[in-house]
């Protein structure tokens, strides 16, 4: 069974998702925990979103392809996750939220912290 909503092409977003690939991150930064759960605790704070538990970092993969951290943070308004890959130093990170944030901010603060040479954004508004 499909169900289908009507909304008005004015109609506010439920929510909205950044997505960031970044590109040869500092491999010192992407490999340590500590400092990833430091990230996840400092955007909290820059985009004003309340954490929800604690954020899980958890390092696996046998494929060295995709070794590496992958995190995950509950938000009172969705969540932030991201992955980080041993093999080539990048790192791919979601922020989705209903409550609003400036995507612009987020980029420029990841980018920055994981010192990445280019990013890929993408920014989607989920109706």
């Amino acid at each position: 069974m499909t169900a289908s909503v009507a909304l008005k092409q004015d109609a506010a977003p439920w929510g909205l998702l950044t997505s960031l690939d970044l590109y040869r991150c500092n491999p010192e930064t992407i490999r340590n925990s500590e400092k990833i759960k430091a990230y996840v605790r400092e955007l909290c704070l820059r985009i004003d979103m309340k954490p929800f538990g604690e954020c899980q970092v958890v390092h696996f993969g046998q494929d060295e392809r995709v070794a590496g951290f992958s995190m995950i943070q509950l938000i009172e308004t969705s969540l932030i996750s991201g992955h980080f890959a041993n093999l080539t130093n990048n790192a791919y990170i979601d922020i989705f939220s209903c409550k609003p944030y400036q995507p612009d901010h987020v980029v420029a603060f990841t980018k920055d912290f994981f010192e990445a040479e280019e990013a890929d954004v993408h920014t989607v508004k989920r109706m």
